[in-house]
């Protein structure tokens, strides 16, 4: 029986100059959470602020946010909020800033909780928005956490990150405006745009995919594959980068109605064990993946299907032709020169990646030996299967 599908929160509002719709918005305090001065120093916080302070909102800025945000930069920011006592929560930025601030508004809604592990599974999200509404504004193409369900905080002794999804956590209102994406660097256009098809393509081979996340997905795909070299190569292109945010939005919505796959559960273990950004584990790891996964007839008919809708004929060879365009290594040893470091963690990284939520959903459940396998074939590339 297929689940209930929700498509974002109470408004997606996306294209060019779609910043002014602060400008509509019904609150009294507002809190900006964001990672380092960035937007300060290009202007966009500036921004921001002023169309806040259009609509008679006061606000402030909670900036300790970091990559793979901590969880005690949540409890950090949630302290700020009970001080302030915000009736809006703004993230600005990628998804750490987005996830941050997601879980930033658990705790200062719900001050009885007080650790990591009160949001942890089996544990639900207790009701939200009773003090306040989650507004984010998305600085990369890449999470969709402005539309997802989904977070990922790190617990700061061990280092191991925590995938956490709710649909209480659903933003309540998404602006996907491309001028705010036109600063990333190319490597950070490329990363995020990766970890964007990734969303669109898991969601469209998951066990739980139906008419509309395929519609949803199949779109995404086809717009990355096309849009993505553009906005690496020209930053400035802002009908690129335009195209590249609502696909990324629409893989979102695609992703957290039905859940991904073991590209991202290999990816989170790599994270946790060796530092590697998201977006580029997932890009390394997707054509990998594909072919694993292609042993499955389901699985190949929709690789076949998607090859076709961006003119390709295999898909796993697309990717790695895509992943070439925006300068993606093609194996993991690239990013981990460390052989002996890497086959010292591979028991954890199997491990941790057979327990993660998103292999549930895979279209084919490796076992350990063949997780085992994946891993060393995308260390090593092509000459290494």
């Amino acid at each position: 029986m297929m689940r209930p599908m929700k498509l974002g929160g109470s408004e997606l509002v996306f294209g060019q100059g779609c910043l002014e719709h602060l400008r509509t918005l019904k609150g009294h305090r507002a809190v900006i959470v964001m990672r380092g001065d960035r937007f300060a120093r290009n202007g966009i916080l500036q921004t921001v602020g002023g169309h806040l302070e259009a609509a008679g909102i006061e606000w402030l800025v909670f900036d300790g946010v970091e990559p793979d945000p901590k969880f005690s930069s949540v409890k950090a920011g949630a302290e700020v909020m009970k001080q302030f006592g915000p009736d809006l929560i703004i993230a600005l930025g990628g998804g750490s800033a987005m996830d941050a601030a997601k879980a930033m508004w658990v705790f200062y809604e719900h001050p009885e909780l007080s650790e990591l592990a009160d949001l942890l599974p089996p544990k639900k999200i207790p009701p939200l928005r009773a003090k306040a509404r989650m507004v984010c504004i998305p600085s990369t193409s890449g999470s969709a956490s402005e539309v997802s369900r989904s977070i990922v905080i790190s617990d700061d002794e061990t280092g191991t990150k925590h995938g956490i999804g709710d649909m209480e956590m659903v933003p309540d209102i998404a602006i996907c405006d491309p001028a705010v994406t036109a600063t990333m660097s190319p490597r950070v256009t490329a990363d995020s745009g990766m970890d964007a098809l990734t969303h669109a393509i898991e969601a469209f081979v998951s066990t739980r995919a139906n008419y509309l996340s395929d519609v949803l997905a199949l779109a995404a795909a086809t717009d990355i594959v096309e849009y993505l070299p553009k906005a690496c190569a020209d930053g400035d292109d802002l009908c690129a980068r335009e195209r590249m945010l609502n696909a990324s939005m629409v893989a979102g919505l695609a992703f957290t109605n039905v859940s991904l796959g073991i590209v991202h559960s290999m990816a989170h273990s790599l994270g946790s064990h060796f530092g590697i950004a998201h977006g580029l584990a997932n890009a390394v790891l997707l054509p990998y993946v594909v072919r694993f996964n292609s042993t499955d007839e389901m699985a190949r008919g929709r690789y076949d299907r998607l090859a076709r809708a961006i003119g390709a004929d295999d898909l796993a060879s697309a990717l790695r032709v895509l992943c070439a365009q925006v300068d993606v290594p093609s194996a993991l040893r690239e990013l981990v020169p460390d052989e002996k470091a890497f086959r010292g963690r591979l028991d954890e990284l199997v491990a941790m990646a057979q327990a993660d939520g998103c292999t549930k959903t895979n279209p084919v459940l490796p076992t350990a030996e063949q997780f085992r396998e994946l891993y060393l074939a995308a260390y090593h590339g092509e000459e290494g299967r």
